[in-house]
């Protein structure tokens, strides 16, 4: 091994010394290593499990949140059915209460109109009775001639018929 330029004594020693430094190495720097690379892989597992963990609340979240537009849009299409409920009621009220109103103005103008004809037939017929008395006074100071007299009377008769269209 000499020839070789190995010498055993101090091969021997490399060998010793490098199985010491290998034995501290490993006591010290690679046991914790190891650890460390244990508790971060550790750690890495658990945050992985938090997130698959926040994943399934988040679409559990989700889903209840659907849930809860789901249930509002119907609770705001209940309420706009009983708003349009309440304004086809209200709007078939306020027709009836028109209609009513309507009808009752109608038949209150039929009373007056049938008042104001009451009214303008006793007129007439205090003017025809007005006029028949001054008839009777112009037949009375004209002489008894029956031609006067006759022609008195168409006088008068046609003053009243045209009194009764007015």
């Amino acid at each position: 091994m000499t020839e070789l330029g190995i010498n055993l004594p101090s091969l021997i020693a490399y060998l010793v010394n490098f199985g010491v430094l290998l034995g501290i190495l490993f006591l010290f720097a690679y046991k914790p290593l190891l650890r460390v690379i244990d508790q971060r892989a550790d750690r890495i597992r658990e945050s992985l499990e938090a997130a698959d963990a926040a994943r399934r609340e988040a679409d559990s979240s989700r889903e209840a949140i659907e849930q809860q537009i789901n249930e509002a849009r119907r609770e705001g299409q209940r309420l706009l059915d009983q708003a349009r409920e309440a304004a086809d009621r209200f709007r078939g009220e306020e027709m009836d209460r028109a209609r009513q109103e309507a009808e009752a103005f109608v038949e209150r103008a039929r009373s007056d109109i049938q008042r104001e004809r009451d009214v303008a037939i006793q007129e007439v017929r205090s003017s025809f009775g007005d006029l028949a008395i001054t008839a009777a006074e112009r037949v009375i100071r004209r002489s008894l001639d029956p031609q006067a007299h006759q022609e008195l009377i168409a006088q008068v008769l046609e003053e009243g018929v045209g009194l009764g269209r007015a």
